[in-house]
Formats: structure tokens, sequence, C-alpha cells
């Protein structure tokens, strides 16, 4: 017994007990639907029709199967259609560094409450590297980062390019937009992100390449902690442009460039190889591809 064969018995049910309309309704042959109602009685060893002349009569134990009937396939039809469109209506767990955290999610997030508003977003925004662990853990479906990815089973898709900017107080040694040497550089106090961090992974990586290192006296997770410290004549920092762009604008620092060395980066799509992405997860992620191009 199927809910196939349940759906054809109603068929007949609601069709003035006739076979033929039934197959009519149901796309198929009379023969078909007359072998069904049979394998139902067989099954259950119970008449459910009783056959005078070329009409069908239901009978009682009949009457009793239409009304499960009548149940099984309504829950049956509605799982179908909650499962089908669990997606629409489930939920979306979303990883996200802090720069991209604080410039872009809260715009992707809105964007795409747009397209599915039935589908919740639990974001989390934090360090690259957490955020991997908790993909890798999987509480996480997916992140947008920073940095490079470290675990070699995830998905690492560039989607969005971006630099550092290194800022210094207005009232220091140097002006706005002038180069200085990689040497001169090295030499001054710098207040950086936190180790961990996707922006703090693009400085160490551009000075490595550079054949030095710097240890700085400051490190935080806050970007506006450090641009105010900087402004403050503490040192310098390089941070993402996105992130200072109004610092400079009303100039609480100044810009330099470095030459030799190269700060820009892109952000990245992250995920692991083997999870499952939902077609809300998918619509969120080209929602994220096409985003830079329209702001």
């Amino acid at each position: 017994m199927t809910i196939r064969h349940l759906k054809i018995f109603l068929a007949v049910c609601d069709n003035d007990f006739n076979t033929t309309k039934a197959a009519d309704r149901m796309h198929m042959t009379q023969p078909a639907v007359s072998l069904a109602v049979k394998e139902l009685e067989q099954y259950y060893g119970v008449a459910l029709f009783d056959r005078i002349g070329r009409k069908l009569q239901i009978t009682e134990g009949g009457q009793k199967l239409r009304e499960y009937s009548l149940h099984i396939v309504s829950l049956f039809n509605d799982m179908e259609k909650s499962m089908r469109d669990w997606d629409s209506f489930g939920l979306l767990r979303v990883g996200a560094s802090i720069t991209i955290g604080s410039q872009f999610l809260p715009g992707y997030v809105k964007a795409f409450s747009v397209l599915c508003p039935e589908t919740k977003v639990r974001a989390i925004v934090g360090p690259s590297k957490q955020l991997e662990q908790k993909i890798y853990n999987n509480e996480l479906d997916f992140a947008l980062i920073e940095g490079i990815c470290h675990f070699p089973d995830f998905i690492c898709e560039e989607y969005m390019e971006d630099e550092l900017t290194v800022i210094c107080p207005p009232a220091g040694s140097f002006r706005q937009g002038q180069e200085i040497s990689a040497e001169e550089f090295r030499q001054q106090n710098f207040l950086l992100r936190e180790e961990g961090s996707g922006t703090r992974e693009v400085f160490d990586r551009a000075v490595a390449q550079a054949g030095f290192s710097v240890t700085p006296i400051w490190e935080a997770m806050s970007t506006t902690a450090l641009i105010n410290a900087v402004a403050n004549g503490l040192g310098i920092a390089a941070l993402p442009r996105r992130m200072v762009a109004g610092a400079l604008e009303q100039g609480q620092v100044i810009e330099i460039r470095v030459k030799g060395l190269d700060f820009s980066r892109k952000f990245h799509i992250i995920y692991h190889h083997k999870k499952f992405l939902t077609s809300s997860a998918k619509t969120f992620l080209a929602l994220c591809r096409n985003y830079s191009m329209k702001h």
C-alpha cells in the first residue's frame, strides 16, 4: 500500500465512485485505477466498494479507509510542501570577518531579506580564524573573510577586491600622500589589528615579502580604536581603505604610501567542500558577488 494507492482511492470517491472519471483526473487508464483499488482491497482483506451493475457503492470499510486516507494524504501533502519549501522558511548561518561584517554584511542581509523574506539570517562577526573553525564544526553554513583560508577541505572563492591604507597622524612627520621607503616605514610605531584577523594577515604577508617583520606596540580588534589611536599621535596603522575613508575625509588622519609594499587583498567566500548549499544560501552568495558592482 502506498500514498499513490490512497490518492487513487480518494479520486474514485470524489468522482461519484466512477473509475473512468477518476482515471481522467489522475491522468491514468481506467484499468490502472481499478487495479489500484483491487490491490488495496487485497492488502487489507476488505471490500471497499460493492459492485452493483456498473456502479460502485462504497462500503462501511471503504468509508473508514476514506476517513483515514483524507487525513493521511492531507498530512503527506503538507509534508511535501513544507519540506520542498523548507529552504524558503529556514535559517541561514552566515559568518563575516570584522571589516566585511561592519561595512558590507548589513547591506547583504537587507538585500537578501527582500529576495527571501521568510528565511532568517543568523550572523556572526569575528576574526577569520574563528569563523573557519565554526565552519569546520558545522556551526556556520559559510563565511565571508578578508584573509586567506587555512583549511584545505574548504572551498575558497575570491569575490571582491580591497586594499589596506597606511594612515598617520596629521600632525606627525609625514604629509598627505607622501611615499616613504620600506626602511623608514619599518622604524615606525605600529598600531595593528590582532593576530588571526584577515587585515593582520595581509599586513604581515606584505612586510614579509619586503624582507622584514614588525612588532606592534598596540593590537586591537576594533578598527575605530586604532584610528583614534593614530589620530592621537600614538603611531601608524594599516587598515582597510573603506574603514578609514571617513577619518581621512574629516582630516583626523592622513594617508601615506610605502614604496615596494603591496597591501592589496581579496575578500573570500569560504565553506566546507562537503557542505550542501541550499537555494537560499546560493542566492545570498550570488548577491554578495554582485553587490560590489552596484555599490
